[in-house]
């Protein structure tokens, strides 16, 4: 579903993107090329600042929001998803928050108030709160990364999971293809 939000902003969709129908885009949102969104997704771009604006929600070309993931900002912060990179089930992307790109989130991850630099790999269950993890990281399961954390003691991402990553947003580049084509059959 696609709706104004209060402030009377639309989304911006580019046509070579897929959204599924049961997910919600709300408002000062763009979607770049061949975009692919999940079922039950929610992007949400709706609070304003003190002065009344926001910042849009924008998500990068060739990117992924996967199943039942939630994108929202609080007061009118700024969120960026990248180029290339994948946003999996379930997670939650809690603005203000910039996710580089050819990055991999996992199930059910949490980033808030944060910036994860490009090519960084956040497995499942981590979460990543108030923070700038630098490129090229890699957040272990149910790991938490926050402001005292001493990133030295984090991993650098493995070819294997940088070539996992590649292999998530290739395999979401063709859904993106193949529903774009069923959505005149039915």
């Amino acid at each position: 579903m696609i709706r104004k939000n209060p402030s009377g902003h639309l989304p911006l969709i580019a046509e070579s993107a897929y959204v599924d129908k049961t997910a919600i885009i709300c408002g000062k949102v763009i979607i770049e090329d061949n975009v692919f969104v999940g079922p039950y997704a929610v992007i949400r771009a709706d609070e304003v600042d003190e002065s009344g604006d926001m910042q849009p929600i924008i998500i990068g070309a060739n990117s992924n929001i996967q199943d039942g993931v939630v994108i929202h900002s609080k007061s009118g912060a700024a969120v960026t998803i990248g180029e290339h990179s994948s946003i999996a089930h379930r997670s939650i992307i809690h603005g203000p928050c910039r996710v580089g790109n050819r990055v991999f989130i996992g199930f059910n991850s949490v980033l808030f108030n944060c910036s994860v630099g490009d090519g960084c790999v956040v497995r499942h269950n981590a979460v990543v709160d108030g923070c700038d993890l630098p490129a090229g990281f890699h957040v272990t399961s149910t790991q938490r990364i926050g402001p005292k954390t001493d990133l030295a003691s984090l991993p650098r991402v493995s070819v294997s999971a940088s070539e996992f990553s590649e292999d998530v947003a290739r395999t979401n580049i063709d859904l993106v293809r193949g529903y774009k084509a069923l959505q005149n059959e039915f």
